[in-house]
């Protein structure tokens, strides 16, 4: 008589497949099997969002493009999970699903990449600059109201080879995914939040799922690194509050003092919301030291009601439209 076979079925990671999103499924996948000693395979994935190059995202729908293919891949029951950079997830999850973990975060800054200049402040006036991001693009205007900021789109690898072919002077991407590719060699400048303020979420990464999976859910929750995720749930509270989108020149950022994840400290969670016209920022911030998605969110809702009341309903109107 054979005995039955005891082996876990595998787990099934739906990803992007660009070289950045399949380095975090992989390195997910890792974590997986060292902690559940489980089989685990990779669904790869071509998106909206990665497709549609000539245009930028608030123009096409937002960052959900980058996500909704993973969705509907868990929602067939083809995938089990979806790996995303928490940056890209919409602040509002589609009903019955739920961002399971969030794990510790690579640096969240962003980077100055270029080949023939030190820094931003080395760029020479009307240099040209690539970025699709409105957060970055008005804290460039803010900072050098000089330089002609032109649309950049594509996956990292795209962005890099548009720079070395010289459509750029210097291009601003984040600087996690460049050390996480091993091109740390690449960033000339890691430039400061206080000069350029991060977008929420950025360099976490969140493990999405379906709610009707409660065992997934409860297994996944024990690789949530809780300094990263109360820091990400404040940041994206801010955004949520705005209604932030692509459309939204949006930063938030969340830093404790500590990388110690039993005791991190007093966290400053810091905001900033940018003009779509005029070359005007508002900033806001706040400290705590929250301990439960209850208590970070409203710090989240307290930074982005300061900033409401800085722009005031004609500078909030004017980003609506």
């Amino acid at each position: 008589m054979t005995a039955p076979d005891t082996t876990p079925s595998a787990w099934v990671i739906a990803t992007r497949e660009s070289r950045l999103a399949l380095w975090q499924a992989e390195h997910v996948r890792g974590l997986l099997h060292t902690r559940f000693n489980r089989p685990v395979s990779l669904l790869g994935m071509t998106t909206r969002g990665d497709q549609i190059l000539d245009r930028s995202l608030s123009k096409v729908g937002g960052k959900g493009l980058f996500v909704k293919e993973l969705e509907v891949a868990l929602e067939e029951g083809r995938a089990d999970l979806a790996v995303h950079s928490l940056k890209d997830v919409p602040m509002e999850l589609p009903e019955g699903f739920v961002l399971a973990c969030v794990l510790e975060r690579e640096d969240p800054r962003d980077a100055f990449v270029s080949n023939d200049f030190a820094s931003l402040d080395a760029l020479p006036q009307g240099a040209v600059v690539g970025t699709s991001s409105l957060r970055r693009l008005t804290q460039l205007r803010a900072l050098r109201p000089d330089l002609q900021i032109e649309p950049l789109r594509g996956n990292l690898d795209t962005r890099l080879r548009k720079l070395d072919e010289g459509h750029y002077a210097a291009i601003i991407l984040a600087a996690a995914g460049l050390k996480r590719l091993g091109l740390t060699e690449r960033i000339r400048q890691v430039i400061d939040t206080d000069v350029m303020l991060p977008a929420a979420g950025q360099g976490a990464l969140g493990i999405e799922v379906r709610l009707d999976h409660p065992d997934l859910v409860t297994s996944l929750a024990t690789l949530t690194h809780t300094p990263t995720w109360l820091a990400t749930l404040a940041e994206r509270a801010v955004s949520r509050a705005l209604g932030g989108s692509c459309s939204m020149p949006l930063a938030a950022h969340a830093q404790w003092p500590s990388a110690d994840a039993e005791a991190p400290g007093t966290m400053t969670l810091r905001a900033l919301l940018g003009h779509p016209t005029q070359n005007m920022l508002v900033r806001a911030q706040t400290q705590g030291s929250p301990t439960t998605p209850a208590e970070a969110e409203a710090l989240g809702r307290q930074v982005a009601q300061q900033l409401q009341a800085q722009a005031g309903l004609e500078w909030l109107a004017a980003l609506a439209a």
